[in-house]
Parts: C-alpha cells; sequence; structure tokens
C-alpha cells in the first residue's frame, strides 16, 4: 500500500466535504438566520455530537481499531470476524437501549443542557421535538464509526473520509427543499441529520461486503475481545473529555471578553481545520494500521522508520502552511468572511487569533502523528496522563495570556498547550525505544525553513496593503487570493526541489 497514494485519496475527501461544510453552514445561515429556532436546534444536535465524539469516533476508535488491526494481523481474518461480529452486536445493542432513552427523556435532556430555555416555552419545546428527531442520529453514526474502523483496517481509507460529505448533503438538501414543505421548517434540518446519518451507513455497507466483515449480530457479553475493547475504551473516553473540557473552559474564559471574542476565536478556528482536518487526521488515520501490524510482527525498526516519516512529512507541510495563515492572514478572512454583519474590524480580530493560532499548527497536527504511536501498542492510558497535564498548563496560560492579548491570548494558549503535548508524546515515545530519529534532521528543518521564508516574502510582497482586501467585492477579492496562494506554493516546493527534496523521497509503503 502506497501511503502517499491513501493519503491524497483521503486528504482530498476530507477537504471535498469540508467544502461541503462550508456550503452547509451558508445554506442554513441563508435558510433560517440565527435565532431561538437555530439555537433550538444547534442545542439538540449538539448533544446527540457529543456523544458522537465521546463514545463512536473518539474513544471506540482509539480502542477498536488497534485491537482488530492486532488480531488481524496475528490471527487472519477469520478471527478478526469473529471480533468484528461480537463488538458490533455488544455495540448495537447498548447505543439502541441509549438512543431510546435519549427520546423518551428528551425534555430532561434539554432541561440539563440548556436550562436557559425554560423561560421560552416555545424554544424548550422545540428543541425537545428537534432532540427526539436527532437523537437517533448517535445510533447510526456510531455504527457507521464501528464500519469506518474496520474499512480502515483494511486499508479502504477514502470510504470514511468521503462519509461525512452525505450528511453536508442531507442537511443542504432539506434545508433548500424540505423545509418550504413543513409546518415548522426548522424540523427539517433534524431530519437531514437522521437521513445524513442513515445514508452514511447504507454507504459503506457494499464496501464491508465486498471485504467479507459485514458484521452479523452474535451477541456474547462474556466475549475477551469485549471486555479488552471496553477496558481501553475507559481512558479513551477521559482522554476525548479533556479536550471538550478545555474547550468549554475557553469558552467561559471568552464570556469574560468583550463582545465578539467567542465569534473571532470560532471564525480563526474554522481557518486551521483546513489544514488540520487535510493533514492530521488523514496521515493519522492511514499510520495507525500499519503501526500496528508492524508492532505485532515485532518490526521495531520499521515502526520507529514510520513514525519518522510521518513527522518529516507533516513538518515539511505544517510549518509553511502555518506561515501561510500568518502572513495572509488579512487575504484568507476578508476572502472568505468580509460580507454582512462581518464588518473589517471582525477581520481584523480573527487575524489576531489566527496568527496566535498558527504557533501551534505544528503541534496540532504532530499529536495526530504522535499519539497513534501510543494507541497501536494499545497503549491509551500515557497519551490521557500527558492531555490531562497539558489540559491543567493550558488553563494557567488562558489565564495569564487573555490578560495580555485578550481573545488572541486564549489562542496562543492552546497552540502552546499542543506544543507541549505533541513534544511530550515525541520524548514519551523515544524514552520507550520506540522511535529514533533518522540521521539527517538538522539539514531537513534548514531547508524548510529557507523555502517558507522565500514563501512568506512573496505572500508579504505580493498582497500588498491590508486595506486592499477590506473593500471590493468577495469575487474580486478571490480573483487576487487565488494567484496569490498558487505563486506562493509553487515558490516553496521549488525552492525545496532546488534544494535536493524531492517527492519520491517521501513515497511510502505502508504495512
Amino acid at each position: 500500500m502506497n501511503l502517499i497514494k491513501a493519503l491524497a485519496q483521503t486528504s482530498s475527501m476530507t477537504l471535498l466535504s469540508r467544502i461541503l461544510g462550508y456550503i452547509r453552514d451558508a445554506v442554513i445561515a441563508h435558510s433560517f438566520g440565527a435565532g431561538g429556532l437555530t439555537d433550538a436546534f444547534f442545542v439538540a444536535f449538539r448533544i446527540p455530537n457529543l456523544l458522537r465524539r465521546l463514545f463512536a469516533e473518539g474513544a471506540f476508535s482509539q480502542a477498536f481499531v488497534p485491537l482488530l488491526a492486532d488480531v488481524k494481523a496475528q490471527h487472519g481474518d477469520e478471527s478478526a470476524k469473529s471480533l468484528i461480529d461480537h463488538v458490533s452486536s455488544f455495540l448495537t445493542l447498548v447505543v439502541f437501549i441509549t438512543t431510546l432513552l435519549g427520546i423518551i427523556f428528551a425534555p430532561q435532556v434539554v432541561y440539563l443542557s440548556a436550562p436557559g430555555f425554560r423561560a421560552d416555552s416555545v424554544k424548550f419545546h422545540t428543541t425537545v421535538d428537534l432532540l427526539r428527531v436527532t437523537f437517533p442520529y448517535i445510533f447510526f453514526i456510531t455504527l457507521v464509526s464501528l464500519s469506518a474502523g474496520i474499512l480502515n483496517t483494511w486499508n479502504r481509507f477514502w470510504i470514511p473520509a468521503f462519509t461525512p460529505v452525505l450528511l453536508n448533503l442531507s442537511f443542504i438538501l432539506c434545508a433548500l427543499f424540505l423545509a418550504p414543505h413543513l409546518h415548522a421548517p426548522i424540523m427539517a434540518l433534524a431530519w437531514g441529520a437522521l437521513m445524513g446519518g442513515l445514508f452514511q451507513l447504507l454507504f459503506q455497507i457494499p464496501f464491508l461486503k465486498h471485504i467479507n466483515m459485514l458484521p452479523r449480530f452474535r451477541l456474547a457479553l462474556h466475549d475477551q475481545g469485549v471486555r479488552r475493547v471496553l477496558k481501553l475504551m475507559a481512558p479513551a473516553i477521559i482522554g476525548v473529555s479533556v479536550g471538550q473540557i478545555s474547550l468549554l473552559v475557553s469558552t467561559i474564559f471568552a464570556s469574560f471578553l468583550p463582545t465578539g471574542s467567542v465569534s473571532w476565536l470560532f471564525y480563526a478556528d474554522r481557518l486551521m481545520e483546513f489544514p488540520t482536518g487535510l493533514l492530521g487526521a488523514a496521515l493519522g488515520t492511514i499510520l495507525l494500521p500499519s503501526l500496528v501490524k508492524h508492532h505485532s510482527l515485532g518490526h521495531e525498526d520499521r515502526y520507529s522508520d514510520l513514525l519518522d516519516w510521518g513527522l518529516r512529512l507533516t513538518l515539511v507541510l505544517t510549518i509553511p502552511a502555518a506561515a501561510a495563515l500568518a502572513v495572509a492572514g488579512i487575504p484568507l478572512i476578508s476572502t472568505l468572511f468580509l460580507r454582512g454583519a462581518f464588518m473589517e474590524s471582525d477581520a481584523t480580530q480573527v487575524y489576531h487569533a489566527l496568527i496566535a493560532y498558527s504557533l501551534g499548527l505544528t503541534g496540532l497536527i504532530g499529536v495526530k502523528i504522535l499519539a497513534p504511536g501510543f494507541y497501536a501498542r494499545q497503549d491509551i492510558k500515557t497519551p490521557v496522563k500527558i492531555a490531562i497535564m497539558v489540559l491543567l498548563i493550558t488553563q494557567i496560560m488562558n489565564a495569564l495570556f487573555m490578560q495580555f492579548f485578550a481573545h488572541a491570548g486564549l489562542a496562543l494558549a492552546t497552540g502552546l498547550g499542543a506544543c507541549i503535548n505533541a513534544t511530550w508524546l515525541l520524548l514519551g515515545l523515544k524514552k520507550r525505544g520506540l522511535y529514533h530519529a533518522k540521521a539527517g534532521w538538522p539539514l531537513y528543518l534548514f531547508k524548510i525553513a529557507m523555502a517558507t521564508l522565500i514563501m512568506s516574502a512573496i505572500l508579504w510582497w505580493g498582497q500588498g496593503s491590508p486595506s486592499l482586501w477590506l473593500t471590493g467585492s468577495t469575487l474580486e477579492r478571490l480573483i487576487r487570493l487565488i494567484p496569490l496562494l498558487t505563486i506562493a506554493a509553487i515558490s516553496y516546493f521549488l525552492s525545496l526541489w532546488l534544494m535536493g527534496i524531492r517527492f519520491h523521497h517521501f513515497k511510502k509503503e505502508g504495512a
């Protein structure tokens, strides 16, 4: 398996999903605006979405995929199929019961998650109605996550990467075509979420059949594999929760800052999602099965080499991306967001946050590469312990930096926290003898730095005065932005080529 080819496929599918996500947000904003009804939907959808992050895509994947890959490598497909059947049966039962309880006790769930809605009877009952439709989404998306873990283990990476496209399409189509026919148009979004989850699951079934790994119901509560997954999930849930707690605490800090601070951080974070999603999540996904197989077969040298390859690829792409976000932030922000109620002053404030966030981009993506180095050995506790310590350090930095840099200080704390997390993970891997840096790193970093400086100079000179980007139409800004970014990217990769770094240096075969 060519890892570069797999990364390109996965990243392109992720890019398509992100683009449709922006279109989805624009359609929802155009159709429903921002008010009590959209507040009700976002609260209703946030609840199953939180459960998805905690139990399905996050904790479950971290526990299940390394175990499945290990069983496949050591005992073959038949044993792997047995594990899949037992785990999927147990998971289906648990999530089905959870879904029923969520529907029955929807009023109580809304009361606990949005107590302020009780003051508005219409908003409260609308949220309850929306939640009862959206809650089954957690049932479908959990099975989608299970399917994704299986497909990734069999190196079908592009399929799970593509499936979120169907959710975004479902939202868009329901908002445009179903909403006008409903007595309560906002309910179209709830049905969009439900159908999106179902469509994603149905899409993956033929591919599971093709590899002969379509689960069948074989409930075995005392199965050793089920117990191992549950044992690994416990620390994984804590680890995923740490990220959600960090986000919540940062929001609390931002609430004490001037009006608009939360929104400025949100828009800056949306820009950061492109490189983190396209590279970080995609690279971590394709690395994990190969790392597990190398570990299972005792190929420790290949294990280390694969991590080294992932780190080199990460740095050659994230360092220029971070520089581009910092240098060309105003052109990017104005092109994407400067219209309507989004003012020039907002663009400036978002830019301040973006600069701070960009300092931590390499760390944010580095964590996605280094953490699988532990997950592949079914060691989830170590990354969780590190994440908890980094959470505490980040909140101290939040309290300190916001005094001097306001909302940008919170972004800076997040970025530096990610760098501390990545460094800690790297040192942990080296201490355990799991990673040994290959020769040539100092010269490699020097070449990346030189190429980045050349690219940054071209961006700085090419964009001209920031005021040029704060006027004119979106189309005019887009016409200027695309050539600017294209020329900058060419200058970067050409500089690397002139210094002896070639594309074929990054070709790598997976296990």
